[in-house]
C-alpha cells in the first residue's frame, strides 16, 4: 500500500519495546515509533538503541521515527544511526519550520535519504507548507502536529485551527504528495467524539489519521473508508467513463468529467486497499 492508502498511523514510544511490538500487531497500516515527546531525557538513547534494533531488520509493518527536535542535540545522531537500516519506512520530523529543515536532515542521511515526513507545528512551519512539501525528493508527506500548533497560535478552541489545516490539505495536493493524515484525537476513550472529528476531517481532505492507542484504529478506518453507497457510486461513474469519452452525464442527472471520473478511481483504490506495506 502506497502513502495515499494509509489509514491508521499508531505512535508507539521508543522506550518501551513490548509496547511498540503490541502496536506491531494492532492492524494499523504504519507504526509511529517515537523517540521525542513520548520518551523522558533519560531515556533517549535506550529508545534510539532499541529502535535502532528493531530496524535491523524489515518489521511486519511500516515503521517510521519520530526523531527528536531538528535543532537539538539529538537528532543528528538518531538520523545518522538510523536512516540506513534496512527497517526504517521513513523519518518523521518534528516541528519543521522551512525547507533549511529538510535540507539538513537531508545532509546527515549520507547516501540514502529515506522516506522524509515533515510535521508542522507552529506558524512559520504552517506557512512555509508549499515550500517544506516540495523542499526534497524524499518528502513524502506534510502533516500537523496541532497540539503545539494550538499552544504556538493561542487557540482555545477547533475554529482557529481552520485555515492551518487546509493550507496542510492544499499544500501537499500542490506538491503532489498524499493528502495528510489528521492529527491525533486526544480522548482515547471518546470513540463518538473521535469519529465526528474524522468525519470533519474527512471532510476537509484529509486522509487517515495518527492515533495514540489501538482502539482508535477501528473508527478513523470506518470513517475514512468509502460507504458501500460510495463504492457503488464510483463504480457506476467509472462504468460510464469506459464507455463514453469526453464529458457525460448519468442517468440521475449528474455531470461527469475527468476530474470526477478521476476521483471515483480514487475511492475505488481505497475500498480494495490491501496493507502489503508503503
Amino acid at each position: 500500500m502506497t502513502a495515499a492508502g494509509c489509514l491508521t498511523w499508531l505512535y508507539a514510544p521508543g522506550d518501551r519495546p513490548a509496547v511498540v511490538a503490541k502496536a506491531l500487531a494492532s492492524g494499523a497500516d504504519v507504526v509511529l515509533v517515537d523517540l521525542e515527546d513520548a520518551v523522558a531525557p533519560d531515556r533517549k538513547r535506550y529508545a534510539l538503541d532499541a529502535t535502532a534494533d528493531l530496524l535491523a531488520t524489515p518489521p511486519p509493518v511500516p515503521v517510521h521515527v519520530r526523531v527528536n527536535a531538528l535543532d537539538g542535540p539529538l537528532a543528528e545522531t538518531e538520523v545518522r544511526r538510523l536512516a540506513p537500516l534496512p527497517g526504517l519506512g521513513a523519518l518523521r520530523l518534528p516541528k519543521v519550520t522551512g525547507p533549511a529543515d529538510i535540507g539538513r536532515v537531508a545532509d546527515w542521511t549520507g547516501a540514502r535519504v529515506p522516506p522524509l515526513y515533515a510535521l508542522l507545528e507552529n506558524a512559520l512551519g504552517v506557512e512555509h507548507a508549499y515550500a517544506v512539501a516540495t523542499a526534497h525528493p524524499a518528502v513524502t508527506g506534510i502533516a500537523l502536529g496541532e497540539a503545539d500548533l494550538r499552544a504556538d497560535l493561542g487557540l482555545t478552541g477547533d475554529a482557529g485551527l481552520a485555515w492551518p489545516r487546509s493550507r496542510a490539505v492544499v499544500a501537499a495536493r500542490a506538491a503532489g504528495l498524499a493528502p495528510p493524515p489528521q492529527s491525533v484525537y486526544p480522548d482515547v476513550r471518546d470513540t463518538e467524539g473521535l469519529a465526528r472529528s474524522c468525519a470533519a476531517g474527512r471532510a476537509l481532505g484529509f486522509l487517515g489519521r495518527t492515533a495514540i492507542h489501538p482502539r482508535q484504529l477501528p473508527v478513523i478506518e470506518e470513517a475514512y473508508l468509502p460507504t458501500p453507497a460510495e463504492v457503488a457510486a464510483a463504480t457506476e461513474v467509472v462504468r460510464a467513463a469506459a464507455t463514453e469519452a469526453g464529458a457525460l452525464a448519468l442517468p440521475d442527472g449528474r455531470f461527469v468529467d475527468a476530474a470526477v471520473v478521476a476521483g471515483a478511481h480514487r475511492t475505488l483504490a481505497l475500498a480494495r486497499r490491501c496493507p502489503q506495506g508503503v
